[in-house]
């Protein structure tokens, strides 16, 4: 009897014990298996809010949201929440407060209280030169109105703690100016007449920081600084407009950059960049416009890879459509569109390049051409300006340097209002300025010839070609020409 109560209680025992070791390896196996929130970030900006999680490996998520009042949930499964979501900052942003729990075993909830609705998008990143895996969460404001002339947060990302010392510093504080407002004491233009409207885009952002330089330095800091000095000096020219593309250290889809160019009716679209060659020993500005057919070099070739790859790190895609028209009529309106387009960037291209080759060496001394994804609008002139290499040291000081980004903007901006003074838009300041001085332009029809046009204006075709550094007689539909004096 004795033995047999002693045998039951061994056998009680061993379930237990069984019972405990399977709940110890499934603890275990659970444990070996989560994926670590290492680091999490918050870029704010005028538009969105964009959350982005650092993980040591891929992650299972769901989103949603909740009304009355207004939530988002993020339901990841199996983490280990070492960055704590609970105390990043959320100034500047919808949210309100953070608040997070464990649904069941280790899969855990978080939820955002906010001050307005949001239309969620989230997708996960693979990882880069940068980065590791991602999990990247859009707050798109959906009916918080925005407009085009309010600024971006003057806040720089606000992150977690790194969980270790090798994890990567932020970027410095990138206050944000307004857009569209003009300095106090610019009279209105005469006439009526507008402005030439110049969309400067500051290469890079938020998530995307662009090439580093030697001690840390990133593109995208020191392009925005660029532009934003560009910004204040054509602000102060009677007859110009400036309008940024972005204002503050947010990510902007290359595709989104010129379409903003064009929802602003923009004259130039310019992209200030400060790229980054494989070795240390390559330096100058460079200038480029779009090809249709290629880079013109190797180097170009892989910068235009280095910049097309950036939608890659933002996470953000989009396409210009001609929806409306026949295919035929697409394409030869788009053909004929790029070819006017495209002559226009290579010479308000060129004009920069000459100016900023009087205060820095020149990498090459002609316009470049080359697939850059942002310059792909076939109707807005559009120029990708490299002001140097931030991997040569040399230049890395230059640029970083507040007196060296003030001549280089001034000479940027030199080189555009030289070529406008020239080549004026129709309906101007500027164009209505050279008529009254005795100059005209006229825009290339369908079935326009050199000689007709010379014709018309009573000039010979020789002082046509001439006025206009015309190597040839052949002229694109919707070309803009200088008419001399008869």
């Amino acid at each position: 009897m004795l033995v047999q109560k002693a045998y039951k209680t061994t056998g009680c025992m061993r379930v237990v014990i069984l019972f405990l070791l399977c709940s110890l390896m499934s603890l275990l196996a659970s444990d070996v298996h989560a994926v670590d929130i290492e680091k999490v970030r918050i870029w704010p900006a005028p538009d969105h809010t964009r959350l982005v999680f650092d993980l040591d490996k891929p992650i299972r998520h769901n989103i949603f949201t909740l009304d009355k009042p207004d939530r988002l949930v993020i339901d990841l499964d199996n983490v280990v929440d070492k960055a704590s979501v609970r105390k990043l900052s959320v100034k500047d942003t919808p949210i309100r407060r953070i608040r997070t729990g464990i649904k069941r075993g280790s899969d855990m909830r978080i939820v955002f209280d906010l001050n307005h609705k949001v239309q969620p998008r989230s997708f996960l990143l693979k990882p880069n030169k940068q980065y590791g895996h991602r999990l990247v969460v859009d707050l798109i404001y959906k009916d918080k109105k925005t407009s085009d002339k309010s600024s971006a947060p003057a806040t720089q990302p606000v992150e977690t703690p790194p969980v270790s010392a090798s994890s990567r510093s932020e970027p410095s504080t990138a206050s944000a100016s307004n857009q569209d407002q003009r300095p106090g004491g610019i009279k209105s233009n005469p006439k009526g007449k507008r402005s030439i409207i110049i969309a400067v885009d500051a290469g890079h952002g938020g998530e995307d920081p662009g090439a580093i330089g030697p001690g840390g330095v990133r593109e995208k800091t020191v392009v925005l600084a660029i532009a934003k000095k560009i910004q204040a000096l054509l602000n102060k020219e009677q007859g110009f407009k400036p309008v940024m593309i972005r204002t503050g250290d947010y990510y902007v889809g290359l595709r989104a950059r010129s379409e903003r160019a064009r929802k602003y009716r923009a004259d130039l679209l310019i992209s200030i960049h400060a790229d980054a060659f494989k070795d240390s020993r390559p330096r100058g500005s460079s200038v480029f416009a779009l090809s249709q057919r290629g880079a013109t070099s190797e180097t170009a070739r892989w910068l235009a890879n280095s910049e097309n790859s950036a939608d890659l790190i933002g996470g953000v895609s989009g396409a210009l459509t001609l929806d409306d028209k026949d295919k035929v009529l697409a394409g030869v309106l788009l053909d004929l569109s790029m070819q006017a387009t495209l002559s226009d960037s290579l010479k308000v291209g060129q004009k920069v390049l000459r100016a900023m080759g009087k205060i820095n060496k020149l990498h090459k001394r002609d316009v470049e051409q080359a697939g850059f994804m942002v310059l792909k609008s076939p109707d807005i002139p559009s120029i990708l300006i490299e002001t140097g290499f931030i991997s040569n040291p040399r230049e890395a000081k230059n640029l970083q340097s507040q007196a060296y980004q003030s001549k280089m903007a001034r000479q940027i901006t030199q080189g555009i209002k030289e070529y406008f003074r020239n080549n004026p838009p129709a309906g101007t300041l500027l164009a209505w300025e050279k008529e009254q001085n005795g100059q005209k332009s006229y825009v290339v029809a369908r079935g326009d010839t050199l000689s007709e046009i010379a014709q018309r204006n009573k000039i010979s075709v020789n002082s046509l070609r001439k006025a206009n550094n015309l190597r040839s007689d052949k002229v694109f539909v919707g070309q803009r020409l200088r008419i001399p004096r008869s």
